[in-house]
């Protein structure tokens, strides 16, 4: 989690304390994840299955957070005048920033909703791969397939949106106005 942490943060780093905000994200967003895996009794709570099942979703989160994360501060830089005119209009930062926040997460995620779509239909992927040539069954190999994906996506997708909102403060100074700072380098 930290490499991914650092990683992801290094992706953002124009991101006020974008490591930080990666890796708790990144942190926060696996273990709800592998919680709900385990109370579900998806998994066992042993190394065998906790230490590859992690990695996965630790790997998918990494990267789409570190996406998240700049796409969100690219886009504020973009339409830093559409964001100013909408806060000196009396819109909260929140609201200001809604489109952008929105963009950020869609575009994040789009590659990991893709590739849930279509696993199957156009790409094999490894674990299911790898079962069927073992020995174990297709519908075996198709059922954890399926959970795969759906813990890769809740994983990413918790992580992104838990990003958004711990690195969106850092965007404004105390009384709602753009951070210049922030904004100010590429």
């Amino acid at each position: 989690v930290s490499v991914a942490g650092y990683t992801a943060g290094q992706r953002a780093s124009h991101v006020p304390r974008g490591m930080y905000v990666a890796g708790g994200s990144i942190l926060v967003g696996t273990a709800v994840t592998m919680i709900v895996l385990v109370v579900l009794n998806v998994f066992p709570l042993t190394p065998r299955y906790i230490i590859p099942v992690a990695g996965m979703m630790v790997g998918n989160a990494m990267t789409t957070t570190g996406v998240t994360m700049k796409r969100l501060r690219d886009d504020i830089k973009v339409q830093i005048n559409l964001v100013e005119t909408a806060l000196a209009l009396g819109a909260t930062p929140r609201q200001a920033t809604a489109q952008q926040v929105k963009r950020a997460l869609v575009i994040a995620l789009s590659p990991v909703l893709d590739n849930a779509k279509t696993v199957g239909l156009i790409s094999l992927p490894g674990a299911m791969t790898g079962m069927i040539m073992g020995g174990a069954s297709p519908l075996e190999a198709i059922q954890l397939q399926i959970v795969v994906m759906n813990m890769l996506l809740g994983a990413s997708t918790l992580s992104c949106i838990i990003s958004t909102y711990l690195s969106w403060p850092n965007f404004f100074t105390k009384t709602f106005q753009l951070e210049t700072t922030v904004f100010s380098f590429d």
